[in-house]
């Protein structure tokens, strides 16, 4: 299945535009190097959560705004060969020298993904979710969101992808296990499902919150749902087509 290298980011609210052409710049190396998707969304309806959320995840400031963002590749043996070659390559060095926003408070880490409902068109809208699950409950957990991804493509969902993480690291300032306040053995999960618009996202999530087969047990929830975080997202930048298909600026 997919392997996913997953982003947040903090960005000045005035170099959307900016930071559109630097991740559209960067696309072609990317593919170059084997990613076989490359998503930027920016986000659209993103709520404070009292515990976490995705703004207190990169400590975004007033005057700026979260971006939601990940690589697919076909397996972790290209993720990391394309690492590897990031790392080596001068042209990359050259754009990580003039990025516009904040790098030192960017997180990311690669994801093994288990859930991937739905193929074919891609959103145009996106819903992200980050969240810890205890190790032992991996199973549990894997059962629910098997569950929930059938429900969402039957209430219009295009794709629904869950990611166990298999590769995340501690960063200095920030880090995808602070941003939920991961504990002892628990692991980040990083999570997306894409809608045809915002329209059908709403409509899909009424009808999830009313659907009684989806109703939850609150003690039988296999992950601390205070410390899962979640927003939606509208894309403005998706190499999901051979060429980079480049979005307008909402």
């Amino acid at each position: 299945m997919t392997y996913v290298e997953g982003f947040i980011v903090a960005v000045p609210t005035a170099n959307k535009e900016a930071y559109r052409k630097h991740a559209a710049d960067a696309a072609p190396l990317f593919r170059e190097f084997g990613a076989t998707r490359m998503v930027e969304a920016w986000a659209d309806d993103v709520p404070d959560g009292k515990v976490t959320d995705f703004r207190k995840s990169v400590q975004a400031k007033d005057d700026e705004s979260v971006v939601f963002s990940w690589f697919e590749y076909p397996d972790k043996a290209t993720r990391d060969a394309a690492n590897q070659k990031m790392m080596s390559d001068p042209r990359m060095r050259e754009m990580g020298a003039t990025m516009p926003f904040d790098g030192q408070r960017m997180i990311f880490g690669g994801f093994d993904s288990f859930v991937e409902e739905g193929t074919g068109d891609r959103g145009s809208y996106i819903d992200g979710f980050v969240l810890p699950v205890p190790s032992g409950k991996r199973q549990a957990y894997n059962d629910m969101a098997s569950k929930a991804a059938a429900k969402f493509r039957e209430y219009g969902a295009i794709r629904d992808v869950e990611a166990w993480g298999d590769d995340v690291p501690d960063g200095k300032v920030t880090d995808f296990k602070r941003a939920v306040k991961a504990q002892g053995d628990e692991k980040v999960v990083f999570s997306f499902i894409e809608w045809p618009d915002k329209e059908t996202r709403d409509a899909g999530w009424k009808q999830m919150m009313e659907d009684p087969d989806m109703q939850p047990d609150k003690h039988e929830m296999p992950f601390d749902g205070q410390r899962m975080f979640w927003g939606g997202f509208r894309p403005i930048l998706d190499t999901a087509a051979e060429t980079a298909t480049e979005r307008e600026p909402a």
